[in-house]
This record gives C-alpha cells, structure tokens and sequence, in this order.
C-alpha cells in the first residue's frame, strides 16, 4: 500500500464529500478509491469511514488519521518543491482559497503568479470564511485571500497579508441605456428597502452587508438568497431585482448584465481583504513566491480600493 497515495485519496473524499467526485479528483476510478481507503483502514487497524450506501462522513479514529494526512501531505509536496526547485525557479502546486467575493482578485494574482513562474501549479478553491479558516489551520490550504478582521482569524495562529480595502455598490440592471455612467451615491437605509438578492446568512458578506443597514436604521428582507455569487449576479437579469456587491465583483457582474452602480453611503463601510497563512507552517518554494508577489508594490497598486 502506498502511504501517501491513500492519505491523498482520503483527503479528497473529505474535501469532495462524495466517493465518485472525490475518485474523479484523484483521476482514478471510484473501486480503486474505495480499495485504497479499504487497505489504509487494515493497515492502521482502525475504521476510517462511516459507510452506508454513501459516504456519511469520518469516524472519531479518521478525524485523527486526516488530521496528521493533511500534515503528512504538506511535508511531502514541500520536499518535492524543495528537491526540484531553483531560488530563480520555484516549482510545484499551490493550494489557494478565495471566500466567494474575492475570487476575481484571487484569479488575478493566480494568472500573474503562474507567469511569473511557469513551474508553480495554483490550485484555487471557492470557499466560505470558515472553510478558509479550517483549511490554513489543518494545512490543507497555502494561503487563502478573505477577511482578515474576522474574530475567529485574530483568534488563530495566521499570519495577515493586507492587500486592499472592499468597498460597496447598490448595483441594478440598466434599462436606460447609461450603464457605466456615473450614477449617485445611494444611502444603505434606501439600499435595505429595494427588493434584494443577498447572500445567505452563512456568508460573511452578508453579515457585513446586513450589519451596515442596520446601522442605517434598516432591517433589510431579502427577496431572494443564495450561496453563490453568479446566481447573485443572474438574479439581477430581469431587472426586478437589486444587489450589493463588492467592487471586486464589479467588472465581472457587469461583463454579464449591463448594470447602473451606486456608490454606498451613511455609512461608508470599508472592510479590511488580506491573504493569510498558517503562522507556524513550513513555507515551500512556491509560497515563498507567492507571498513575494503578495507584496509586491505593482501588484498592490493594481488592486486599490476595491
């Protein structure tokens, strides 16, 4: 049994929650995920995985075994960037989380890594705060691109890496034919009573979305909720509908919809957007990279105030 080929299929069944997807991942097929698992439960002499006719997720033993899986994982692709690696030539995968709202930034830094450094392989996954969080912490994740002013961020070992301050738009459909003009900065209180696509509660956005218009005076009701950002932003196809985004999100929404953007005021919210890693982790070659281009004075005057 190879080792580490199974704590990487395991991974994969954790991360995708699914045997198929989780086997597709891995580019094998869904018998051999299943029979590498199998052989590391025999080995270990413990059960890994709690099976009925799908995946229901790990036993207290596999919580343990995927915690030291995501360790072992990380050393073993540091000492293969570290063996395969110039200082002028960084190589090897960079695994990167984005919360939802930061993606086209994300994206960004990603492309301009990789031309950089044609030998690191980004790998960027959409993910809530507290799967960022979860993820720098169990080593699983390089470095990730969320929101640094979080509680539950200052209470974990994570080392912040400002990059620039989100800013909020009250956008809508054009239907006048003036999409890119200036439009007039609108209050949160007149924001909250338009009917709104939000976010669900479990994204950080819309607590700090909902958290403005209360300080406003307004309790905002959504019309429609959703957990992703491009269902957001083909919510607001008919018209019908209105939204706050970040100015990350604006380019791309508008690429979509022609839109009519207005500038959020009383107050005006500024929410701190930052890459962090684990504190304690070893660094490999290609975050050392990537953290190089994380401060880099020409990439930092890119972004601005988003």
């Amino acid at each position: 049994m190879n080792l580490l080929e199974a704590l990487r299929y395991l991974t994969a069944l954790e991360q995708h929650r699914h045997f198929g997807r989780a086997a597709q991942a891995c580019g094998i097929t869904q018998p051999a995920l299943s029979n590498a698992i199998r052989a590391l439960e025999q080995e270990l002499g413990v059960p890994v995985v709690r099976r009925a006719r799908q995946y229901e997720g790990l036993t207290n033993e596999g919580e343990v075994v995927i915690a030291h899986a995501h360790r072992l994982l990380r050393e073993a692709e540091s000492l293969r960037q570290e063996l395969h690696s110039r200082v002028d030539a960084p190589r090897g995968a960079l695994q990167i989380g984005a919360v939802p709202t930061a993606l086209p930034v994300a994206g960004r830094f990603a492309a301009q890594l990789r031309a950089r450094h044609a030998g690191i392989e980004p790998v960027l996954r959409s993910l809530s705060s507290p799967e960022i969080e979860i993820g720098l912490e169990n080593l699983s994740l390089d470095m990730a691109l969320g929101y640094t002013g979080r509680e539950q961020v200052k209470a974990r070992a994570l080392q912040i890496w400002p990059q620039y301050e989100e800013a909020y738009f009250l956008v809508q459909r054009d239907v006048a034919g003036q999409a890119g003009a200036d439009a007039a900065p609108m209050t949160w209180r007149a924001s909250a009573a338009l009917p709104l696509v939000m976010l669900t509660p479990d994204m950080h956005n819309r607590a700090i979305v909902q958290e403005a218009m209360r300080s406003a005076g307004a309790e905002p009701s959504p019309a429609v909720e959703t957990n992703s950002v491009l269902a957001l932003v083909a919510a607001l196809e008919d018209g019908s509908l209105a939204a706050v985004l970040p100015g990350a999100l604006l380019d791309v929404a508008g690429g979509l919809t022609p839109l009519r953007v207005h500038a959020l005021v009383d107050p005006v919210v500024r929410t701190p957007i930052g890459f962090m890693t684990a504190a304690a982790a070893r660094t490999t070659p290609a975050l050392r990279a990537a953290l190089e281009l994380a401060q880099d004075a020409a990439w930092l005057r890119q972004l601005g105030r988003r």
